[in-house]
C-alpha cells in the first residue's frame, strides 16, 4: 500500500510540473497580446500613402522604423495630395496617409476614409528653385513676371499649387506658368532638366536639390504655411503598426529628421 501511495503521489508532481510548464514556459496564441506596441507576428508590410514633398525625409525614417521593427517593411506611395485621396475613395489600400495640407485630410475625412483624429506633425512652405547660379536674376516673387521667363507650378488642387495661388492673390501678382504639375517633385524636376527657368516648390524640396538648383527665399511665402496633417487609413491592413509610425513620425526622432531639410514643427 505504502509502495502505492507513493506512485500515486509521484504521478501528480508530474503531472503538476508539466501544468506549469504548459502555462509559463510555451509561447502563447496571441503574440503581442497585452502590448499595443509590439508588432505583428513575422512583420508584415506597412503602406504609406505621403505627400511628394515627404520623399527624402520620409525615405530616411522608414528606414528607421523598419531596423526598430525587425521584420517590417514599409513601402510609400508619394504623388500628390489630393491624388492620394483619390485612390483612397477609389478603393486603394494603405495603412497611414500623410497630406501635404489640411484641405486634403479634410476631404479624406469627410469621405469617410480616416480612421481616428489626424495630428499636424510638420509645417511648410514655398520657396522659388531656380537653375545653378540663378542666371535669370531670380530675387522676388514678382521677378517671376519678367518678360519671357518660363514659370512652372503646381496645379491648384494640389497642396503647393493652392499655396501658389493663395501668394498671388495677396500679393495682387498674376504668374504666367508654361505648365502645371501634378506635384511638386515634377516642378523641381523641370527647372533640374532645364525646360523651366524657375518653378514654385517648398523650401525642403529645393533644400534637398542643393548642388543641382538654387533656392531663392521671398519674404510673401510666409502669407501661405501648409500644415502636415498624418491619419491611420480605414480598414488598414497593418493597423497596429500604422498607428506605431504615426507615432514615431510625430515623435522626437520623426521631428528632428524632418527638420533637417527646413520642415517647420507641428502646430
Amino acid at each position: 500500500m505504502k509502495k502505492l501511495a507513493i506512485a500515486v503521489a509521484g504521478t501528480a508532481a508530474i503531472a503538476l510540473f508539466a501544468g506549469a510548464c504548459s502555462s509559463s514556459d510555451q509561447p502563447s496564441a496571441n503574440p503581442g497580446a497585452g502590448s499595443a506596441s509590439a508588432p505583428a507576428p513575422g512583420g508584415g508590410t506597412l503602406t504609406v500613402f505621403a505627400a511628394a514633398s515627404l520623399t527624402e525625409s520620409f525615405n530616411v525614417l522608414g528606414k528607421q522604423f523598419e531596423a526598430a521593427h525587425p521584420g517590417v517593411k514599409v513601402t510609400f506611395d508619394y504623388e500628390g495630395s489630393s491624388s492620394l485621396v483619390q485612390k483612397l475613395d477609389n478603393g486603394a489600400k494603405a495603412d497611414v496617409f500623410a497630406s501635404a495640407d489640411q484641405k486634403n485630410m479634410d476631404k479624406a475625412v469627410q469621405d469617410g476614409v480616416i480612421d481616428g483624429q489626424p495630428a499636424v506633425f510638420a509645417t511648410n512652405k514655398l520657396a522659388i528653385a531656380v537653375a545653378k547660379g540663378n542666371p535669370k536674376g531670380i530675387k522676388t516673387f514678382a521677378d517671376l513676371t519678367k518678360p519671357g521667363l518660363n514659370v512652372v507650378v503646381c496645379a491648384e488642387q494640389v497642396p503647393c499649387g493652392a499655396a501658389t495661388k493663395k501668394i498671388e492673390q495677396g500679393t495682387g501678382t498674376a504668374l504666367k506658368p508654361v505648365s502645371e504639375e501634378t506635384n511638386v517633385k515634377q516642378v523641381l524636376a523641370k527647372v533640374q532638366s532645364g525646360d523651366a527657368d524657375a518653378g514654385l516648390v517648398y523650401v525642403t524640396d529645393a533644400t534637398s536639390a542643393a548642388g543641382k538648383v538654387d533656392k531663392v527665399d521671398f519674404a510673401e511665402s510666409s502669407g501661405a504655411v501648409n500644415q502636415y496633417p498624418i491619419a491611420l487609413v480605414k480598414n488598414a491592413p497593418q493597423a497596429a503598426l500604422a498607428k506605431q509610425f504615426s507615432d514615431f513620425i510625430l515623435g522626437t526622432e520623426g521631428k528632428a529628421e524632418l527638420a533637417k531639410i527646413g520642415f517647420g514643427p507641428g502646430k
